[in-house]
């Protein structure tokens, strides 16, 4: 055999190598958009994860920002309620010496007719003091007896009255900015018919002699 025979005889020079077919070590084409896809939805779940942690920071931050102007709110509203308190009572006596004041004696004398009206002046000031801080009074005629903010001093049977409800004030109560300040102390109608008068139509009369 001839050199020549030899070398045209080996198979690996014989075999056809296609320079285009692809090499071990590429990736099929469906596999790697398959990777892509994965990835962007991988990235997608983290932005939205990313939006929703930034969302509740921001609403925690708000609410955090609401509780603290609140807080201030109600130390400013509330800071003054127990002076409030106080001025209540001389709130009370000074109406009361007001009250007590005769009609006749107003117009005795035109000196003690201007005093009256600097007192009765004095007062209404007080009450536009109150109203300028928040503080309301509460006199709950007819309306339905609440124990947050009446107290019950006497019941009376009243035919034509819904128990429960509020007949008289006896002295009214006051609230600041809807904290209690002071209840009101009333009087309520219950259930019952009211004892009759000797003078109304069936009355017994006691006889005596």
């Amino acid at each position: 055999m001839s050199k020549n025979e030899k070398t045209n005889s080996n198979p690996i020079e014989d075999a056809d190598i296609d320079p285009l077919a692809p090499t071990s070590t590429e990736q099929p084409e469906e596999q790697t958009s398959l990777s892509a896809e994965e990835q962007i939805h991988a990235l997608q779940e983290e932005l939205l994860q990313a939006k929703d942690r930034t969302m509740r920071a921001l609403a925690d931050a708000e609410n955090t920002r609401k509780r603290a102007i609140k807080d201030r709110e109600d130390a400013g509203k509330f800071a003054i309620a127990s002076f409030a308190r106080d001025l209540l009572s001389f709130s009370d006596n000074f109406k009361r010496a007001i009250e007590a004041i005769p009609e006749d004696i107003k117009h005795i004398d035109p000196r003690m007719e201007n005093l009256i009206e600097g007192i009765e002046a004095m007062g209404r000031e007080l009450g536009s003091v109150f109203d300028r801080h928040g503080i309301r009074k509460i006199e709950p005629i007819d309306e339905m007896f609440d124990p947050n903010y009446h107290e019950v001093m006497f019941e009376a049977p009243m035919p034509d009255k819904q128990p429960g409800i509020i007949i008289q004030v006896v002295e009214p109560g006051y609230v600041i900015s809807d904290r209690l300040l002071r209840a009101a102390k009333v009087g309520v109608a219950k259930a019952g018919v009211a004892p009759a008068s000797p003078t109304e139509p069936g009355s017994k009369v006691d006889i005596q002699g």
